[in-house]
C-alpha cells in the first residue's frame, strides 16, 4: 500500500535537513522510521504543546497520513501547555481533530483499562527538561505501568536533553517519593526520556515490577555533550534556554518563601523575597493567567538577584546545581523558622539537604554527601544510555 505523498514530503524535508544541518533531531521528525509501525493501529498518544515536528503538531501529521489516532493522553499544563503549574485539566475534545482528551494529572494520573479500550500502541513523545521534578517524566512512568498491565506496546519518541549533559544532586530517597519525583535518580539525571524509559522498566521500578513491551526511537545527531536549544517552552514559567539551565537550582526554591520570578517577565531567572533587603533586582510578582495565576508574593515588591546572565552564559559550563544561592537566601532569612515548607523534601528527595543547610554547612560539603550516590546512579546509568 502506497503511503500518502505528505508521509513522503515529510521524510524528505526532515532528511534533507539532517543532512545539511547536524544539530540534533528528535525522534519524532524521523517518520519514516516509525510511521509504517503504526499503521492500521488504533494509537494513543501522550502529548503536550512541545510535540511538534517544525511547525505541525504531531497529533496533526499522523491524521493526515492516514494514523488511526483514537486518544490523547494529556499531562500537567495540558494538552496545548496553557495550564499553569498544578491546576487541574480537564479531560475534553480536541476540536482540530475530532480526537479525544484524557488528562493524566489531578486524580487521574495513570490511564485506566477503560481509557486503553481498544488501543493497540501509545506513543509518548514530551520535551523532557532532565529534572527529576519535571512531572513529565511522572506521567510516563504511570502510562509504561497501565500499558504492561493491559499488554499494549509502549513507544518512546525520544527528544534531546537540555540538561543531559550533567548529574549532580541527592539520589531520591524512596520514602520522599511523590509526582515529583517517583525513582531513585539524581536531581540532574542526564538521561533522555528513552534512555529513563529503559531503565524504569528494566530496574523494576514499576508497580510490582511489571514490564512493557517498550521500543524506543532515538534521536538524530545527538550527544550527551550537545547543546540543544529548545525550540518550544516545554511549560509556561521555563520560557527562555537561561531558565532551562537554571531550573535544577532554583527548583528547589519552591519548597521555601522565596520567589523564583513567577508572576514576572523572569520566571525560574530571579530569586528574591519581601524579606530581603539587599540584591540586584526588584520585582513585583502578578497574576499571569495560565502562566501562574497564584504567585508567591503576589502583589508584594520583592528584592533579589537577576540571574539571566548567568544562566544564559554560565550555567551550562558549570555543569553543577548552584546551592550558594538556596544557602544565602537561608541566612538572610529574618524568619528561618518559617524558610521551607513541607514540599521541600519531596523535591530535594531527601531529608538531609534542609538539615544540612540549617547546619551551616557549605555547598562542597554537602555535594560531597551527594558523591557516593551519584557514583552509583552512573554506573547503573551506563547501561541505558543511546548516545555518546
Amino acid at each position: 500500500m502506497r503511503l500518502p505523498v505528505l508521509f513522503v514530503f515529510l521524510t524528505s524535508v526532515y532528511t534533507l535537513h539532517g543532512a545539511a544541518n547536524p544539530s540534533p533531531l528528535p525522534a519524532s521528525f524521523q517518520t519514516e522510521t516509525y510511521v509504517p509501525l503504526l499503521k492500521n493501529k488504533h494509537v494513543a498518544l501522550v502529548v503536550n504543546h512541545t510535540s511538534m515536528i517544525k511547525n505541525t503538531h504531531l497529533v496533526d501529521s499522523l491524521v493526515k497520513l492516514g494514523i488511526k489516532v483514537k486518544c490523547i493522553f494529556a499531562p500537567e499544563h495540558g494538552f496545548r501547555g496553557q495550564a499553569s503549574a498544578g491546576t487541574l485539566v480537564s479531560s475534553s475534545v480536541d476540536e482540530k481533530t475530532g480526537v479525544k482528551i484524557v488528562s493524566l494529572y489531578g486524580n487521574h494520573k495513570k490511564p485506566t483499562p477503560e481509557d486503553l479500550k481498544d488501543i493497540q500502541t501509545v506513543i509518548f513523545d514530551i520535551q523532557d527538561v532532565g529534572v527529576r521534578f519535571y512531572t513529565y517524566i511522572s506521567t510516563m512512568h504511570y502510562v509504561m505501568e497501565a500499558c504492561a498491565e493491559n499488554k499494549i506496546p509502549f513507544m518512546v519518541l525520544d527528544r534531546p536533553n537540555p540538561n543531559g549533559h550533567y548529574i549532580d544532586g541527592p539520589v531520591l530517597d524512596t520514602v520522599y517519593r511523590s509526582f515529583v519525583g517517583m525513582h531513585p535518580i539524581p536531581v540532574v539525571h542526564g538521561c533522555t526520556v528513552g534512555e529513563l524509559a529503559q531503565m524504569i522498566n528494566s530496574e523494576g521500578w514499576l508497580r510490582n515490577k511489571v514490564t512493557c513491551e517498550l521500543k524506543v526511537i532515538p534521536c538524530k545527531n545527538y550527544t550527551h555533550a550537545t547543546e540543544y536549544i529548545l525550540p518550544h517552552r516545554p511549560s509556561p514559567n521555563l520560557q527562555t534556554q537561561s531558565s532551562f539551565y537554571l531550573y535544577p537550582s532554583l527548583g528547589l526554591f519552591e519548597g521555601t518563601t522565596i520567589s523564583i520570578g513567577q508572576g514576572t517577565g523572569k520566571p525560574y531567572q530571579c530569586f528574591g523575597s519581601p524579606a530581603m533587603d539587599w540584591g540586584n533586582l526588584t520585582f513585583t510578582p502578578v497574576s499571569i493567567p495560565g502562566v501562574a495565576e497564584k504567585p508567591k508574593s503576589l502583589g508584594i515588591p520583592c528584592t533579589g538577584f537577576d540571574l539571566t546572565w548567568y544562566g544564559a552564559e554560565l550555567c551550562r559550563e558549570s555543569s553543577q546545581i548552584n546551592l550558594n544561592w538556596l544557602i544565602l537566601s537561608y541566612e538572610l532569612s529574618k524568619n528561618k523558622a518559617a524558610f521551607f515548607n513541607d514540599f521541600f523534601e519531596k523535591l530535594a528527595g531527601t531529608a538531609a539537604l534542609r538539615k544540612q543547610i540549617i547546619a551551616g554547612q557549605s555547598a562542597l560539603e554537602i555535594k560531597q554527601s551527594w558523591q557516593a550516590g551519584l557514583d552509583n546512579f552512573q554506573k547503573m546509568r551506563t547501561k541505558y544510555l543511546l548516545y555518546p
